[in-house]
């Protein structure tokens, strides 16, 4: 599998010796006293072996970042942008390390993390460094009487983040450049399956001068390492991607110290195509929106209505195109499409096709290849037709790389059909009448509608979800301010005290 001529894999026992918990500027290992693997999906070897982090571990990090933070918080918004500036630059140079750690880890191809994730997360630091000389409050004015008022933002303190494992880079920095941007300093747990990404992360913002303290990782469980950094006293903000389930328990414990909450959760994208869209392009845009990180993303393609003009071709097309995407080694050339992070998601993700054979048709896939695939956590590219509208294969997140099409008649059923689950994260719709289109941006409930595309994503744009796929945006503006506490500063005026307020509430005393 390991063909000749390939790249070389990330090596990271080596690089990572001395530890996956970066805390206050170095390397440490856990204190938990138990160890993980981490595991190539591709092959299902283990190439990393830690130490967890318990609770000491999590403690330590967040008093590094407390300390930090009075020193950080007080930069000038210029000084925190040169740091960020010279994040970029370290990480622009680091490119392919990070391209072979995230391939390495998540079995992405390596075409996709060279092209995609770490040229967006560069772009990502890029931005925040820019965005970093521009929090504003609001104008000053004069509201009442001979006071002024004006509006201040600042930090809140130290955040506590959790990031998920199919985008290990991009979610962590999608967590700590508005915080640190902004101020902040930050404690993120990443996936202890992909912790790999995250660490350099942390390493690359010290080398680039960041301070020790205002980025730390621990690896950890969430059972122990992360409830303790949700529900940590001193931890003012937390920010989670993930699951809506777990969502919801990372919410009940934020909620007993009154933290300000972030969540992205889980998505259900429908991928709406209407009878006058361009078939062809809907065609590519549901394979594409359907396969992409094999299905492992939360704004993925995952239910295609197509009006019922189009359907049975939509149907055809797509299960041909999805017949000649490529499975194989992440690190070789002409991989189209990598592994599932593991086989117990694999697993999971047949249990849902299995189960839909007996109230829906698998037009193709639905297997995991054979051959000199078989040790790796690999499934075919999957499509379900005409299953129902209330069935578990259209209602459950599945996360992989499975995408079931239903058809519709009316423009209202469709669009009915869309919103017709709890998540609202992201959605596309698919016509050539501007004016089909634009109802489909007004009325589909999520926090993005692409029109003729799905899946782009870009820094200076939000990110984030109605409903159960959670609130709060990543990247832009939105997502710097969210890392910030609004102030009312008022003051007097006149040239000495005034009386009038105090008699009017005290009486002439």
């Amino acid at each position: 599998m390991h063909n000749p001529g390939t790249p070389e894999r990330f090596d990271a026992q080596e690089r990572l010796a001395d530890g996956a918990q970066f805390i206050a500027g170095r390397l440490t290992k856990g204190t938990s006293g138990r160890t993980h693997a981490v595991v190539d999906p591709s092959t299902g070897e283990e190439v990393y072996t830690y130490e967890l982090a318990g609770a000491d571990d999590v403690d330590a990090a967040v008093a590094a970042a407390r300390e930090a933070f009075p020193g950080w918080a007080s930069a000038t918004p210029g000084e925190r942008s040169d740091a960020l500036h010279r994040f970029a630059a370290v990480l622009a140079d680091r490119a392919e390390e990070f391209a072979r750690a995230e391939s390495l880890q998540c079995g992405k191809p390596l075409k996709l993390t060279r092209e995609f994730d770490v040229p967006g997360t560069i772009d990502n630091t890029a931005f925040f460094a820019g965005a970093a000389r521009h929090l504003q409050g609001q104008s000053a004015g004069e509201y009442s009487g001979d006071h002024t008022s004006y509006v201040r933002r600042e930090p809140i303190g130290v955040v506590g983040s959790i990031a998920p494992w199919n985008y290990p880079l991009q979610m962590a920095a999608w967590k700590i450049l508005p915080a640190i941007a902004a101020g902040n300093t930050i404690v993120l747990k990443p996936a202890e399956l992909t912790p790999l990404t995250s660490l350099l992360f942390a390493q690359a913002a010290t080398d680039a001068g960041i301070p020790d303290g205002v980025v730390n990782i621990v690896t950890g469980t969430g059972r122990e390492a992360g409830e303790r950094l949700v529900g940590h006293p001193d931890v003012a903000m937390t920010s989670f991607t993930g699951s809506t389930a777990v969502g919801k328990r990372v919410a009940e414990i934020a909620t007993a110290t009154v933290k300000r909450l972030h969540l992205e959760l889980g998505g259900k994208a429908p991928f709406v195509v209407f009878d006058d869209a361009d078939l062809e392009a809907a065609v590519h845009g549901a394979v594409a929106g359907s396969l992409i990180n094999t299905g492992q993303d939360c704004t993925a393609a995952t239910r295609a209505y197509v009006q019922r003009p189009l359907y049975d071709a939509f149907v055809e097309r797509t299960a041909a195109l999805m017949e000649t995407v490529r499975l194989g080694d992440p690190f070789a050339a002409g991989t189209d499409l990598g592994p599932l992070i593991s086989h117990a998601q694999r697993d999971r993700v047949a249990g849902f096709v299995d189960r839909a054979r007996g109230y829906a048709r698998v037009v193709t896939g639905g297997e995991a290849p054979q051959g000199e695939l078989e040790n790796g956590a690999y499934y075919r590219p999957t499509l379900v037709a005409d299953a129902a509208q209330d069935s578990e294969i259209v209602q459950s997140e599945i996360f992989g790389p499975v995408l079931v099409v239903l058809p519709f008649d009316g423009d209202d059923e469709g669009i009915r059909l869309a919103n017709d689950t709890p998540y609202g994260l992201a959605a596309s719709a698919w016509s050539s009448n501007v004016y089909r289109a634009n109802r489909a941006t007004r009325e589909i409930k999520a926090g993005c509608v692409w029109i003729n595309d799905h899946i782009p994503i870009i820094s200076e744009m939000p990110h984030g979800g109605y409903k159960a796929s959670g609130f709060g945006k990543d990247m832009s503006a939105y997502s710097f301010e969210e890392y910030t506490q609004v102030k009312h500063v008022m003051f007097d005026n006149t040239a000495v005290a005034r009386k009038d307020w105090h008699r009017t509430v005290f009486g002439d005393r």
